[in-house]
């Protein structure tokens, strides 16, 4: 039971640290330094903010999500990537609005990938 659960981390991990690499690699305003190292650290870091604090913001935020058919998620996104550049040395995402744009984009290759990957269990 319980290698599943770390199978299933492990591989989620995985995944959303490829979504950061190629997101950093197409988008001129997405920077990670220190290489495949500093690449598994940014997505240790956006892993752990987004399960900490993301759901406190999607409470908060579940109005306007509401409001916008769900578009408000990318600003939700965006914000949680800021938070992630704010705490990793090693990544920087330029303004807001590229933020938003790397949030998409991460989101997007983060599902996609995930349909490749079989689930644990």
């Amino acid at each position: 039971m319980w290698g599943d659960i770390i199978r299933a981390l492990l591989i989620r991990w995985a995944i959303i640290t490829v979504a950061i690499a190629i997101a950093a690699g197409i988008l001129p305003s997405v920077d990670v330094e220190g290489g495949f190292f500093g690449v598994v650290g940014v997505a240790l870091v956006f892993g752990l903010v987004n399960a900490l604090i993301g759901p406190v913001l999607r409470l908060l935020s579940l109005p306007l999500t509401l409001l916008t058919f769900g578009l408000f998620s990318l600003v939700v996104n965006a914000v949680l990537l800021i938070i992630t550049a704010a705490i990793a040395d090693n990544l920087d995402v330029g303004g807001f609005f590229s933020s938003v744009l790397a949030a998409l984009l991460i989101s997007l290759l983060t599902a996609i990938l995930g349909k490749f990957v079989p689930e644990a269990g």
